[in-house]
């Protein structure tokens, strides 16, 4: 049987076609697809997401749509994440999904999107089993930003933080290139989040001094801001999942990308290999929040999964299925 999932995020669509391996309870993609169409641009309290963003967004699920007919998928499960969550027209826009491609949309909050991000980050990691190994596991989103801290396949607490990259580069970053000034506001503002994020862990009973590369603890990362950094870094042509999954990037090769697109123009930047296009303008604040991530939690190297919520998603309705034979 082909499944799919599809994660609605804050700047980017994701389809996943699959069909389950049951041997070794995992998935075998079949067709696989992402369109980034800024749901979250141009958001604000009062209207909640945009008639445009609303009607790119529609147009890549009728795509979606289509996709998924022609692999004659049977069973499929969309999540939206941040920015529907939190919009006064989300529930709306979910409607017209619906009445438009058929589509039903389930809205995930913050922990349950940490957690099945984790899944899909821990599908790629060969030594999932070992308890003994300690993760700190981070997905950078449009809208917000979830960590979890977890024992091989065992959370022991996730936290989402409303820490996006749509959000900041809107909110702080207003000229091309940015002004030194601009980017201290929003190195600043995402410090003080960082501090309520280490606050929050210690009020779960989470040893902070103890989340770095000094004791043992991993730093993963995952979602768009993260696999670009690892092909910039790698100078990708052409983006591979094979390169990506489980590269190994050090925080001074970040801070010298960051410093280095960070005094580019837009333009420039579209020019640079390996930088996804339509991410131009948001790789500066997502590489300011992984900068900011692992100064507080001191951590020298940051290990990269192409696999998160879109693969979390397709392995529990994998799971729930079989558990409904």
């Amino acid at each position: 049987m082909k499944f799919a999932s599809i994660d609605i995020g804050t700047n980017t669509l994701r389809l996943l076609i699959a069909t389950e391996d049951k041997f070794s309870q995992g998935l075998n993609p079949k067709g696989y697809k992402r369109v980034i169409t800024r749901l979250g641009g141009g958001y604000t309290d009062e209207v909640g997401i945009s008639p445009d963003a609303a009607k790119r967004s529609l147009d890549a699920l009728r795509d979606f749509k289509s996709i998924m007919n022609d692999h004659g998928v049977k069973k499929v499960t969309a999540v939206a994440t941040s920015v529907v969550r939190r919009a006064k027209n989300g529930s709306e826009f979910i409607a017209s999904v619906k009445a438009e491609t058929g589509i039903e949309i389930e809205v995930i909050d913050g922990v349950d999107e940490a957690g099945l991000t984790f899944f899909g980050v821990m599908f790629v990691v060969e030594d999932r089993w070992d308890n003994s190994i300690t993760r700190l596991i981070f997905d950078i989103g449009g809208g917000s930003t979830e960590f979890s801290v977890a024992k091989g396949l065992d959370i022991e607490k996730s936290w989402s933080m409303e820490l996006g990259v749509v959000e900041l580069t809107e909110k702080f970053l207003k000229s091309d290139p940015p002004t030194p000034e601009e980017l201290g506001a929003m190195r600043e503002h995402i410090s003080k989040n960082i501090s309520e994020l280490k606050s929050l862990m210690k009020d779960s009973s989470i040893d902070t001094e103890k989340l770095s590369s000094d004791a043992g603890v991993f730093l993963m990362g995952t979602a768009g801001t993260i696999t670009t950094l690892a092909s910039v870094s790698m100078r990708l042509k052409e983006y591979n999942p094979n390169f990506i999954n489980k590269c190994t990037l050090s925080k001074k090769k970040i801070s010298d990308i960051y410093d280095r697109l960070s005094a580019m123009t837009i333009a420039e930047r579209s020019e640079v290999v390996g930088l996804e296009k339509g991410r131009e303008d948001l790789i500066i604040a997502g590489t300011a929040i992984v900068l900011e991530v692992m100064d507080s939690f001191c951590f020298d190297d940051l290990k990269v999964s192409d696999g998160g919520l879109l693969e979390g998603v397709m392995l529990k309705q994998m799971w729930e299925s079989r558990a409904g034979e």
